[in-house]
């Protein structure tokens, strides 16, 4: 066979302009020419074959060393990423391939989840660096409308470099198309970003614009990278410390991490099962086969225990197992857990209804309301009234903390933040008085004035204008009556002691000791005493600030019962109400 009619080896470089590992062709089969597959191939058959080669173009032009590149750094391509995270195979859209690779670094469709029309993007990271330029821009702001118009989620995947420098300003443009885009639908339709890789910059803003943001461990995010600190500051830190998800789960910025890229997927589509479409639906409902009338005994064993302990009603107590007890199955999802955990905020279901749980918790700090619990649930309690779904207050708290930290850090502005967040809840809402509730924790928690639905208390329950504290007020005579009269009872006391023959030293020592010891149980006696007349809830229940005392083994059937009565007659909507300032 002749050279000119043996086909030489394919040695023609890769898409991505790498040389190939190794060709298929084979070197011995018989060439055909160019004007014999002319006239083998119509124009129509022509046009076909092109428009195959631009569908399977995302899919291969990464090449074969870019996607190995992505697996070496133990992360998915962003087809990977959507195959795990859809019932299905995606319905792309948008699949627009510029000359210089516009458009082409990311990926936007329609896919479902447990059967839900869900839209999602996700930076293709092997395809420029899924960077942004103005198409993308344009082209995620198409989505985020038609998320809106349809009234589906929107869940994003988030792997890019920033803005694509090449492009110029035409990067920053697509940044400001998809920022406005964003913003305009939140309150609309609920939103989940995934946070995978390296990002920076805008890639940053734009995913935290979302409802929830998810942040697998060994990725970073900030708005410059380690270097940028290095040059601009001089100090070396590295990505974990600057942007990694033990920082960003602290300041609120993530709301939930996880392990790995699986992981943050599995979350998305646990999330979704809480979530509503839009804001003019409720959650769906789910039929369960934990019966409402369920006892919660373990309610009534844990309070039992610790209140029964040596501590007595200073006994810390884990909010997340009556949480745990009161949900369907002991299923619930905990919303910002790593943060501010003398509060949790979660999703659960009752009675097979979504509802939204804001707890004090006394096994962290007294569950004492700082600065960070109380923008916690400041954000949570909004993103319930935004889609519709109930909230369950559980109240176990000695206050606000004091101090001049928190004063200094603005704690006043972050208390306001939260009872502005109660104030405008317009979904059925409950409490639960479990143990404490004093002073100003009690007035700006959710309650009767505040427009709770139904307020019940456990009878451990102590409401008060302050705790234990309170007795140094309503009882200050007495206290002051006891205090004064010690010198007089020493100095009586020692001469007792005297005439019983000990020596002046020793009397007074006695006499201190004996006289000090009665002052503790005339004070203990007093304390017992503030409890049992006013740290209890019976001034409450006779106000008609409780509306009853429930049994612990009762609870979750009297709540469970009272939400189904109150979403029977609450009409799912878009937030209708004026915008009030918040912080």
């Amino acid at each position: 066979m002749s050279d000119s009619t043996q086909e030489p080896v394919n040695n023609a470089p890769t898409e991505d302009g790498s040389a190939p590992y190794a060709s298929l062709t084979n070197p011995l089969a018989p060439a055909v020419s160019a004007h014999a597959q002319g006239a083998q191939e119509s124009l129509y058959d022509a046009t076909v074959t092109r428009g195959k080669e631009l569908q399977q173009r995302p899919f291969i032009a990464a090449g074969v060393r870019n996607i190995q590149r992505q697996h070496l750094k133990q992360r998915m391509t962003i087809w990977e990423r959507l195959q795990y995270l859809a019932d299905g195979t995606p319905q792309v859209l948008y699949q627009n391939w510029g000359p210089n690779l516009d458009g082409a670094s990311l990926v936007t469709g329609i896919i479902q989840i447990d059967g839900r029309d869900i839209a999602v993007y996700g930076h293709d990271f092997t395809v420029r660096a899924g960077s942004m330029d103005a198409t993308n821009g344009k082209k995620l702001a198409k989505l985020f409308e038609l998320a809106a118009k349809r009234r589906i989620p929107l869940v994003g995947l988030n792997d890019s470099a920033g803005a694509y420098i090449p492009a110029g300003v035409g990067g920053l443009d697509g940044y400001a198309d998809a920022f406005t885009a964003l913003r305009k639908i939140s309150g609309i339709v609920p939103s989940i970003m995934c946070m995978f890789g390296f990002n920076a910059g805008g890639g940053s803003y734009l995913p935290r614009q979302g409802s929830f943001l998810i942040q697998p461990r060994n990725t970073f995010f900030g708005l410059t990278g380690p270097g940028v600190v290095k040059s601009v500051l001089g100090e070396d830190i590295t990505p974990d410390a600057l942007g990694g998800p033990n920082v960003h789960s602290q300041t609120g910025v993530t709301d939930f991490v996880v392990d790995d890229e699986v992981a943050a997927l599995r979350k998305v589509r646990e999330i979704v099962k809480y979530i509503p479409n839009s804001s003019a639906q409720a959650p769906d409902f789910q039929a369960s086969s934990d019966p409402v009338h369920r006892k919660t005994l373990d309610i009534d064993i844990l309070l039992r225990k610790a209140f029964n302990s040596p501590t007595g009603f200073n006994t810390p107590v884990d909010i997340t197992i009556l949480i745990q007890q009161l949900c369907d199955h002991g299923d619930y999802l905990e919303v910002q857990g790593e943060r501010a955990r003398n509060t949790i905020t979660a999703f659960g279901r009752m009675g097979g209804n979504v509802v939204g749980f804001v707890a004090n918790n006394s096994s962290v700090a007294s569950g004492q309301i700082d600065i960070d619990a109380a923008y916690k649930n400041a954000r949570f309690i909004r993103f319930c009234n935004l889609y519709n779904i109930p909230v369950m207050f559980l109240e176990d708290t000695t206050g606000f903390l004091p101090g001049s930290e928190q004063e200094h850090r603005g704690i006043v502005q972050a208390g306001r933040a939260m009872l502005d967040a109660i104030v405008d809840l317009r979904t059925p809402r409950f409490l639960v008085l479990v143990r404490n509730a004093f002073g100003g924790a009690y007035a700006s928690y959710n309650n009767y004035p505040t427009g709770a639905d139904f307020v019940v208390a456990l009878p451990t329950t102590r409401v008060a204008v302050m705790g234990p504290a309170g007795v140094d007020y309503v009882y200050k005579d007495e206290l002051k009556k006891i205090r004064t009269s010690l010198a007089e009872r020493i100095a009586n006391e020692a001469k007792a002691q005297q005439a019983q023959g000990l020596s002046a030293e020793q009397a007074h020592e006695s006499a201190q000791a004996l006289v000090k010891a009665w002052a503790k149980e005339q004070e203990a006696e007093l304390a017992q005493r503030y409890e049992r007349e006013i740290m209890n809830p019976e001034e409450a229940l006779s106000l008609g600030s409780i509306s009853q005392i429930v049994m612990p083994e009762d609870l979750r059937q009297v709540v469970t019962e009272h939400l189904a009565f109150c979403l029977r007659h609450y009409e799912p909507g878009p937030l209708q109400s004026v915008q009030r300032e918040f912080h």
